[in-house]
């Protein structure tokens, strides 16, 4: 029970950085010395996953340093690297442990594992197992063979959508302080000079930030593959501006007022959609660079124009809906 809940709190983000265990080998059932060696990560939920999909079998896990993070992204980051395996097969004694000599690798972390590398380093060598722990039983069956359909990465609604309850927990800080903003400029005037107005003024303006937030989180990646860009940002803007359109058909009293709940919605929308360009298997580290590079410009002036459309609203009020 306690492993679901600490499952549950990382899911949300909660304690994320700190759910890891010790490195090291472990025992799952009953191995012996011809039992199979499997190398993971010491994210703790990677290791709960693999005691899982595991349970039942007799093998040798390796869990290597990479503080807490998980394998695609320790790879990346080079901490599940080459060297990482060698020393902990050096530190195990492995080679005393088992009477084989090989390792299988979990085939996310080949960004940072040379497996030719291996057994020069420490006398193991290694074969790369499936992209997904539910695979691996079929994989130790099938004596370390991975058909195709093992190798294939996927990012389904379900994976899509457990990335966006991370993002909720990541986001309340931001969120707050856009909270604070909204009622800072609500007292400039756009809902009159009164508790009540500044009240509703305020309400309203975090209302259309937390549609862009919601949009960007939960609709984008929900319909990844349904909005017709390719670039995170930009399907955040799609997605945004339609969802401010929405907003603006139904709260917005006059053009200024609608124009700036659509510029609003679409560059917090887009904001947060760009926060997936590290969470997917098709992105690279220099797209994200120009990914942000290139849009984070166009957020921020939405931004702006939003904000004086709003206020320019409370101003000028008729003046400006006549064509000021």
């Amino acid at each position: 029970m306690a492993d679901r809940i600490g499952a549950i709190s990382v899911r949300l983000g909660i304690g994320r950085d700190n759910y890891r265990i010790a490195p090291g080998l472990y025992a799952l059932g009953e191995p012996g010395a011809a039992s199979p060696v499997l190398v993971t990560c010491n994210f703790k939920l990677t290791v709960d996953l693999l005691r899982r999909e595991l349970a039942g079998r007799a093998l040798w896990l390796l869990v290597v340093e990479t503080y807490g993070i998980n394998v695609w992204c320790a790879a990346g980051k080079k901490s599940f690297s080459t060297e990482e395996i060698a020393g902990r097969v050096r530190a195990a004694g492995l080679e005393k442990v088992v009477t084989h000599r090989r390792l299988i690798l979990p085939q996310l972390a080949a960004p940072g594992v040379a497996a030719q590398k291996l057994r020069k380093l420490c006398g193991f060598s290694g074969v790369f197992g499936p992209v997904r722990a539910d695979d691996l039983p079929a994989f130790l069956d099938a004596d370390m063979h991975a058909g195709p359909e093992m190798r294939n990465v996927e990012f389904k609604l379900a994976e899509r959508l457990k990335v966006a309850l991370v993002e909720v927990h990541g986001a309340r800080k931001f969120m707050g302080w856009i909270l604070a903003a909204c009622f800072l400029l609500a007292l400039l005037g756009p809902g009159g000079f009164s508790f009540a107005g500044i009240a509703g003024a305020g309400a309203g303006a975090f209302g259309v930030a937390l549609a862009g937030f919601l949009t960007g989180v939960f609709i984008v990646p929900a319909f990844l593959r349904r909005i017709p860009v390719r670039a995170f940002a930009a399907k955040g803007l799609i997605a945004g501006a339609l969802m401010g359109l929405l907003l603006a058909a139904i709260l917005g009293r006059a053009w200024p007022e609608k124009t700036a709940a659509l510029m609003a919605c679409a560059a917090f929308a887009s904001w947060f959609a760009m926060h997936y360009t590290g969470s997917t298997p098709f992105t690279s580290l220099s797209g994200v660079d120009r990914e942000m590079r290139r849009y984070m410009p166009v957020q921020a002036v939405l931004i702006v124009f939003a904000t004086m459309f709003w206020l320019a609203w409370a101003w000028w009020g008729d003046s400006v809906t006549r064509g000021l």
